[in-house]
This record gives structure tokens, C-alpha cells and sequence, in this order.
């Protein structure tokens, strides 16, 4: 009997695996068809059985089957009854339908039959939030990350209506610089990884990662205020659709960069394959405190400062030059798996994501230049004051994960996130310079060697809470960051030759080791309450919550110059410097000999501590007073305090936790919203907004970029100048927040398929914008400054449609197409004014008022799409912005401008094998070769290069395949 019952046992245990197996699963979700919100409690079961479930606060559903062909019945009370024929269901398989939008229909209650195919994009899903939405809104999900092919956030974004990337990596909306574009991550901001920078770096964040990506253009109540262009919101997944393990492996091909045998390289550390030092670059200075100067132990080789002086000495790397070798291919590398799994009343999901990118880039030919008005105002040629061309080799390496597990119980949610992205990029430049400045004429050889650490974690902790009657809605979001920057070792020096006569010194410049770092830690913690109610006897909402931001930076420059004092320099070759023979004391006694100076002692005016704390409150109300009139009203409160730490370059202002801005501000919006029709709307928007100096503006750095010679200042920094007993002050010094007034109007219609027409115009009113202006009495000197008021007008054109129009055979080809026509203006303060009148040539007339720095008079972004049943994707993609002000020039400094850089790019994309789990994608880039140019402007004469480099035709290929 005993061994009966064991068999029993054994069968059942064996049996139930299979009976599993043998179901499948239909995933999908519910959204109202006239809002776009997930609808809770709507009926989906198939057709003819009692087997079906409820959808939850999200709108999800899922129902369990065995293996075959059903029509699903979705119903809700006043809604129409959607019968969904098709849906297949495979063993062990989940079949994700998608967005489900059910249309109410009060009168009829009729049946509607649809198929499960055209549910299944999420494009259409997310047209429809767009038209629901309270906010001015444009977005791109991850349906379409694969049709374009872009494999990172910054390269997804510009798709978006408005939207540009500078650079590679930083987001332009509306052609507004960094500075008034908010970048978070789910809904939550994030320090960037750049202190160049007010917004973070887009290309960190690879495309497997993210759910959408959201551009939000209008202001409402419940978002942060210190943004103008828009919010863009990276939204990573939390529940996957379905289960997912997949690997991913990518290569590309520039002829002009890769497998080129002359690349500029240096040797680097064991770990740059993985982008972090491994202690290679450490300074030589670490845990010293009293570092001993040269000045002191000159004569004293035998002492003990002296020794130590050698000691460190020693300690520095002695390579000064890169050399050149073969160059690689970029390759990269993907994985990722992720499910959700039902346990009774509650769902996990899970997702892993980790991806590996290895690229490299080769800039031939590339050129850099400082140019001024000549003081003879008759000449209108620019004076070329320094010119410097070569080749600069790249290795840039980026790592990413993202790890996170989610629960949903019958009234809540909770998701845990965990985000680590690491990036590395070695620099290695060898130049030509050429120096006409201040009577002297010379040549000379520049090497350069560099690289960049960055890392950035954030864990973002988020809740969402409803009553029982789902009237009442509670979210909660608590997320610390930490990001880190290091320039360990920076090395750059130069070697005049006078016709064979090679020599190193002050008119050259020494040689320079340059260690930078940046730690920036910030926690955010965010409530948000909603409330559903009856006003004007129909649907309303009551929004309030409140934020507290705070960020704490520290920051430090520490540098060496190098001075090869009556050093033998008898070959262009900078390595000779730190040669053993050469080193101090080169001739026994302590007198001569390669030595270091500390640039730093005593004081360092370039270490920097400070802060922000932000706290935030705000109430809003989404109402609809009248039958096609949806009003959303609310104010927020924001006191902002940014505090500092440091003293000025001269030491003559030291500041102890100083509050450098102070500020309480009330922001108020309106958002008006008119359904002309059921697909067509019309808005209206006004708000205020603000925008703030970033920690490196408000601060008295000077940061150095040896490359192209060029220094920041901080805005704190006083710039005067003294002529004949006379005393010009061209910057004071008090750098402040700049208020905007923002005004949106917008027509949108939206059609079947995913289709849209929107004609936008907005206005946008500037109280003393920052901008980067060049200094008067530098060159190469740039600093951030509050300048006259200014405007903004533009126009926005969007189109998506397809070609069904045209024949039926061309429904699978689709064109999609975003214009932006911008006129910025700035009136001039009297500084800049009479500045620009008494350096003006002869004949030249000076208005008022100027282009707005960082604003781009057009924008247009342009694609062509071929998409077939058969898994093929394809499309043709343009983009370009219009000439546009990069510095603001002063007195003798011209103007300089970044010239149209015109972007064609193709992608195709294969879907293989009888269930697609094979892909197969192809990728051209910069199919015209265009170059990428800025140059200085002035009266009556050609432009001149300021900055040139071809990046090139880059051709990739991607292998995907989903187990």
C-alpha cells in the first residue's frame, strides 16, 4: 500500500508539470478610450467560458488558457463590449496584446469586433495618452527604439517633435540650450556626469533599458520648475509583457577611423576595457599633506624634504606623448531577461539589463582656433591670435545595468530600481600650433593625453497606494544618486622649434599634470496625492504633494606645472622631460633638472564644497467646467538655496558656506484644453518657470581644457579692465536665476494607425538669461553671465502619416516628420552694448538686440518608414538645426556660431524564424559625410574656423536573439 501511494505520488508530480506547460498566458491592458487612463475593474474573459479576469488599478490583466485560438470578451458598464477574435495562445508562451482602448458608448451599448493584431502598438498607445494628457506632450516608446535602430536615449530622443542633441549626448528642446531642459529619470532628477553641464549625459542610458521616453513642453503644477524647453523623462521598465531573455552583439565600421594604422593612442591602464582606472593615473601627491615645494629645497637634494620632493617627483608617470597605432572597430554587446509571475493576489516582475559598448573614434584633420577683431577698425579680417590642427584618437568605453523587481498587491505597487552606469574615454591629441599673439610668431608641437572616469548609481525606491474605491490615489518616490567624475593625470605639453631650435617655456607654456575631481551625491524625496471627484457635475481631479531635493558637490582641481629647467631639449619628444638623467637635481647640486610646482599652494582657489537644497510644494486641479473644456489650474512654491564654499582666483574673497542664491518663488499655470472634435484639440498654456546657474557657473573655478586651450570662469568671478586710469567692469560678478514666462498654443488631430497632425506657436519672455560669453580681456576665457532680456517665438509642425492614402499597397510606408521655426532675440545691456559700438568695423551699424545664445532659428527632424507583416523595419531618417550661437562674443572677442550639421542616417531592422526570435539590423550614419563646424563671425568678412572635425560614415550591424 505504502509503495501504491508513493507511485500515486510520483505520477501526479510528474503529470502536473506537464498540465502547466500545456497552458499558455494572455497578457494585456485597458485604457479608456476618451482619456487614455488605465481603467480599473473592466471584465475580460473568452468568449463563451467563465475563465477571465478583472483588470487592476493599472489597467493590466491576465488570464491563463490552454493552447489555441480564441475571441476574448471585454466589457465595462457604459462602455462598448469589444469581442477580440484571433488570439492565439502557445503552450508555456505569453501572447502580449498590448493597449486595449475600449470606447464608451452610452446609448447603444453596441458590440464591436476587432482583431488582436492592430493592438499590439504601442505607438497608437502612447498617441493616445498624448491627446489625453494634461500637459503639452511629445514621446517616443520602445516599439519604435527598433524600427529607428538608436541604441541609446540621446540618439531615441531627437525623434521627438522639437528636440536636438548637442553633441551626441545632451538634449536641446525647441532649440533651447542645456541649461532649460530638465532631464529626469523616472520622474526623479538626477545630477549629470558632466560639470560642463546642466542636464545629464542621454547617451548612458541604452534603449534596452526604457520603457518610453517622454518630452513634456508645457509646465504644470506638479513638475519641477527650473526647466523652459521641457522635461524629458527617462521611464525604465518595472513589469514585462512577457517573458524575456535575450543577447544582443553589435559591430560598426567607419571607414575613416577604424583599422587605421597611424591612430593616436597612449597605453592607458589595465581596466580601461571596463571604464575605470585601475590606480595607474593615482597622484603622486596622494595622502600628502605638506607637499614640498621647489622653491624650498632648491641647493637641498640630501634633506628630507628634499628627498620626499624626489620621491614624488619620481612618482609621475614619465610618458608626456602619446604614439600611434592600429585603431579597432566599435563593438558592444547586450543582455537582458526579465518576467512577472502571478502568486494569488499578487504579481512580481522582474528585469535584468546589462549592456556593454566599446567604440572608437579617430578625428583627422581636426582644427581649433582663437581669432579677434583687429584694433584698427578700417581692417575687417579677423587676426588668427592661435591655430592648432592634428588628430585626436578616442576610446570610449560604456557600461550599464539596471536591475529591478516590482510587486503589485490588490491596492499598491512597489518597485525597487537599481541603475549603475560606468563610462571611460581615453584622449590621446598630437597637434600643430601655430601662436601669433602680442608681436610674437612661433610653431610648435602639442601632445595631449587624457581621460575621463565617470560613474553614476541611483536606486529609486517608488510606491503607489489606492482606496479601496480607487478614488484616492497616494505615490511616494525616494531616490539617492551618487555620481563621480575623474580627470586623473591629464597631461599636455608643447615644444616650440624656431626653424630646428627646440625649446620649452613660460610663452609656450610649461608642461601641465592636471588631476580633476567630482563627487555629487543628491536624494530626492517625492510625495504626490490624487484625488477623483464631481465638480460642474462631471469628472475632476485634485492634485498636491511636495518635494525635497538636496545636493551636495565636491570639487577639486589639483595641477603641477613642469618645468625642464636648463634641460637638453634636443628632440621634438616630450617623454625626454622625465628621462632619469633629467630629473632634479640633474647636476648634483639642486639647481637644475626637470622639477614640478604645485599650482595649487597654498591655497586652491579651484576646490570647491556646495549645495542645494530645493523644497517644493504644490495644489492643482484637472476640471472640465464645461462638456468639451478641460482646465487644469495650479500654483507651486519653491525655496531654493544654493550655498558655496571657496575662494576667488586672487585670494581676496573667501566664502564659508555662503549663500550665493536664496531665493522663494511662486509659479503659476494654466493649461486649457478644447476637444473641437473627438480626435482634435486645441490648447492653451501660460506658466512661469525658472531657470538656475548650475554648481560650476555659481562658483569661482577656473577649469582648463588643454586641448583647446580654453578656460571656463565662474560666474562669481569679477572681470574688469583698466585702460588709461579708467576701470571697465564687464562682469560684476553676481550671477542670479533667470524667471520666464511661457506661453503655448497648440492644434493636434489624431487619426487611425498611429497618425497625428499638430501646429504648434509659442512664446517665451526671458528675465536676464545666462549665457556663455567670451572675455574681453582673454582670448580663450569663456564665462557664464546674466544678460539682457530676451524672447522666444516659434513655430512647431508635426506630421506622422502613412501612404494609404495614395494606393492601399502602400499602407506599410509611413512618413514622419517634426519642424521647428524659431526667432530668438536679446536686448543688450549697456555693457555689451557699448561694448560691441567700439569695436565695431567701419561702416558696420549695431542694433539693440542680438540672437539668444544656444537658441537654433530651425530645426527639422524627418524619416521615411517601410514596416512589413514579415519583420522587416526600415526607414531613411534626416535631421538638422539651423546656425546657431554657440559664444557670445564682447568687445574685440567675436561672435562665435555652429554651422548646420546635416544628419542622414539609415536603419533596417529583420525579424528571423517561424516565432522572430532572431533579429538581424543594419545601420548607416552620416550617409552626406558631413562636417561638423563652428566659426567666428564678424562684419564684412569670411567666417573663420573656430572648431572643424569629420566624424565620418559609420556603418554598424546588430545581432539579437531572445531565448
Amino acid at each position: 500500500m505504502k509503495n501504491f501511494r508513493l507511485l500515486f505520488v510520483l505520477v501526479g508530480l510528474l503529470t502536473l508539470p506537464a498540465s502547466i506547460f500545456a497552458q499558455g498566458i494572455i497578457r494585456g491592458k485597458v485604457i479608456d478610450d476618451a482619456t487614455g487612463e488605465p481603467m480599473f475593474g473592466v471584465t475580460v474573459v473568452i468568449d463563451g467560458t467563465s475563465n477571465g479576469k478583472a483588470t487592476d488599478f493599472d489597467g493590466n490583466f491576465e488570464i491563463k488558457a490552454d493552447a489555441g485560438t480564441y475571441k476574448l470578451r471585454v466589457s465595462f458598464i457604459s462602455y462598448k463590449t469589444l469581442l477580440i477574435e484571433g488570439v492565439e495562445v502557445q503552450a508555456g508562451e505569453v501572447n502580449a496584446l498590448g493597449t486595449i482602448r475600449l470606447p464608451e458608448d452610452v446609448e447603444t451599448l453596441d458590440e464591436v469586433v476587432v482583431t488582436a493584431e492592430i493592438l499590439k502598438d504601442t505607438e497608437e498607445a502612447l498617441l493616445t495618452v498624448k491627446r489625453k494628457s494634461a500637459n503639452l506632450l511629445d514621446g517616443i516608446s520602445s516599439a519604435n527604439f527598433s524600427l529607428v535602430g538608436d541604441g541609446d536615449a540621446a540618439a531615441a530622443v531627437k525623434r521627438v517633435p522639437g528636440v536636438s542633441i548637442e553633441g551626441g549626448k545632451y538634449v536641446y528642446v525647441r532649440g533651447l540650450g542645456d541649461r532649460y531642459t530638465k532631464s529626469t529619470l523616472n520622474g526623479v532628477d538626477i545630477p549629470g556626469l558632466d560639470p560642463d553641464r546642466n542636464s545629464i549625459q542621454m547617451d548612458m542610458f541604452p534603449t534596452s533599458l526604457i520603457n518610453n521616453i517622454m518630452v513634456v513642453k508645457s509646465f504644470t503644477a506638479d513638475l519641477p520648475a527650473d526647466f523652459t524647453g521641457g522635461v524629458v523623462n527617462i521611464s525604465t521598465k518595472d513589469f514585462p509583457e512577457e517573458k524575456v531573455f535575450s543577447v544582443s552583439l553589435s559591430g560598426g565600421y567607419n571607414p575613416s577611423m577604424h583599422f587605421k594604422n597611424d591612430f593616436v593612442t597612449n597605453e592607458g591602464s589595465s581596466t580601461d576595457f571596463l571604464g575605470y582606472d585601475d590606480g595607474k593615473r593615482i597622484i603622486p601627491t596622494d595622502g600628502i599633506d605638506d607637499i614640498p615645494l621647489y622653491g624650498e629645497v632648491i641647493g637641498k637634494p640630501d634633506t628630507e624634504r628634499g628627498q620626499l620632493f624626489q620621491e614624488i617627483l619620481g612618482d609621475f608617470d614619465p610618458i608626456m606623448a602619446p604614439f600611434r597605432d592600429n585603431s579597432f572597430m566599435d563593438f558592444g554587446a547586450g543582455l537582458a531577461f526579465g518576467n512577472q509571475i502571478n502568486k494569488g493576489a499578487n504579481t512580481w516582475g522582474y528585469n535584468l539589463t546589462l549592456n556593454y559598448d566599446n567604440e572608437t573614434e579617430y578625428l583627422k584633420d581636426i582644427e581649433y582656433s582663437a581669432y579677434r577683431k583687429n584694433s584698427d577698425s578700417t581692417v575687417y579680417d579677423l587676426s588668427q591670435q592661435e591655430y592648432r590642427s592634428g588628430d585626436l584618437g578616442k576610446k570610449i568605453v560604456n557600461l550599464s545595468g539596471l536591475a529591478g523587481i516590482a510587486l503589485k498587491r490588490e491596492n499598491a505597487k512597489y518597485i525597487l530600481n537599481v541603475l549603475h552606469t560606468q563610462n571611460g574615454e581615453s584622449r590621446s591629441g598630437l597637434f600643430d600650433l601655430d601662436v601669433s599673439r602680442n608681436g610674437s610668431n612661433f610653431m610648435a608641437s602639442q601632445y595631449n593625453i587624457e581621460y575621463t572616469e565617470r560613474a553614476l548609481t541611483n536606486v529609486m525606491l517608488n510606491g503607489v497606494h489606492y482606496d479601496n474605491s480607487k478614488t484616492w490615489k497616494i505615490e511616494w518616490k525616494l531616490s539617492p544618486t551618487r555620481s563621480t567624475l575623474n580627470d586623473p593625470d591629464v597631461r599636455v605639453a608643447r615644444i616650440r622649434n624656431d626653424s630646428g631650435n627646440l625649446t620649452i617655456g613660460s610663452e609656450v607654456g610649461y608642461p601641465e599634470r592636471i588631476w580633476r575631481t567630482l563627487d555629487e551625491k543628491i536624494i530626492v524625496g517625492k510625495l504626490d496625492l490624487q484625488k477623483e471627484l464631481q465638480l460642474f457635475s462631471r469628472d475632476a481631479k485634485i492634485l498636491f504633494g511636495g518635494i525635497y531635493t538636496d545636493k551636495q558637490r565636491d570639487f577639486n582641481i589639483e595641477s603641477f606645472q613642469i618645468v625642464p629647467f636648463q634641460v637638453d631639449i634636443n628632440e621634438d619628444d616630450p617623454n625626454i622631460i622625465f628621462q632619469p638623467e633629467n630629473l632634479w637635481p640633474s647636476d648634483g647640486n639642486g639647481f637644475t633638472g626637470t622639477r614640478y610646482e604645485p599650482t595649487f599652494i597654498p591655497r586652491n582657489a579651484n576646490k570647491y564644497d556646495a549645495s542645494i537644497t530645493n523644497i517644493g510644494a504644490y495644489i492643482s486641479s484637472e476640471l472640465q467646467p464645461a462638456e468639451l473644456l478641460k482646465a487644469i489650474v495650479g500654483v507651486r512654491m519653491e525655496k531654493y538655496t544654493q550655498q558655496y564654499t571657496g575662494i576667488n582666483q586672487q585670494g581676496t574673497i573667501e566664502l564659508d558656506n555662503e549663500k550665493v542664491i536664496d531665493d522663494l518663488d511662486i509659479f503659476p499655470t494654466v493649461n486649457l484644453i478644447y476637444s473641437l472634435k473627438e480626435n482634435h484639440n486645441l490648447r492653451v498654456s501660460y506658466a512661469k518657470t525658472i531657470a538656475r546657474p548650475s554648481f560650476k557657473e555659481a562658483s569661482y573655478a577656473q577649469i582648463y581644457d588643454p586641448i583647446t586651450n580654453r578656460v571656463f570662469l565662474g560666474g562669481l568671478s569679477e572681470i574688469t579692465s583698466t585702460s588709461n586710469g579708467e576701470t571697465t567692469v564687464y562682469w560684476d560678478g553676481n550671477l542670479t536665476a533667470t524667471n520666464i514666462d511661457n506661453i503655448d498654443l497648440r492644434w493636434e488631430m489624431f487619426q487611425a494607425k498611429g497618425q497625428t497632425i499638430s501646429i504648434s506657436g509659442f512664446a517665451k519672455f526671458f528675465d536676464r538669461p545666462i549665457e556663455i560669453v567670451r572675455v574681453a580681456t582673454a582670448d580663450n576665457n569663456f564665462q557664464p553671465r546674466n544678460v539682457g532680456d530676451g524672447q522666444v517665438l516659434g513655430i512647431e509642425l508635426e506630421l506622422r502619416k502613412n501612404f494609404e492614402f495614395i494606393s492601399p499597397v502602400l499602407d506599410r510606408f509611413s512618413f514622419n516628420g517634426n519642424f521647428t521655426f524659431v526667432k530668438s532675440q536679446i536686448k543688450m545691456d549697456k555693457t555689451e552694448f557699448d561694448a560691441r559700438v567700439q569695436s565695431k568695423r567701419d561702416g558696420e551699424t549695431i542694433d539693440e538686440t542680438r540672437d539668444m545664445a544656444g537658441q537654433a532659428p530651425y530645426l527639422i527632424n524627418a524619416g521615411l518608414s517601410y514596416k512589413s507583416p514579415s519583420g522587416l523595419d526600415a526607414g531613411l531618417f534626416f535631421n538638422v538645426q539651423g546656425r546657431t550661437l554657440h559664444y557670445v562674443g564682447t568687445a574685440e572677442q567675436p561672435d562665435v556660431y555652429a554651422v548646420p550639421f546635416q544628419s542622414l542616417n539609415f536603419n533596417a531592422n529583420k525579424r528571423l524564424g517561424v516565432q522572430e526570435r532572431l533579429s538581424v539590423g543594419i545601420k548607416v550614419e552620416n550617409i552626406l559625410n558631413d562636417k561638423k563646424e563652428i566659426v567666428a563671425e564678424s562684419y564684412n568678412t569670411n567666417d573663420e574656423i573656430f572648431e572643424s572635425y569629420s566624424p565620418g560614415t559609420a556603418f554598424s550591424v546588430r545581432l539579437g536573439y531572445k531565448l
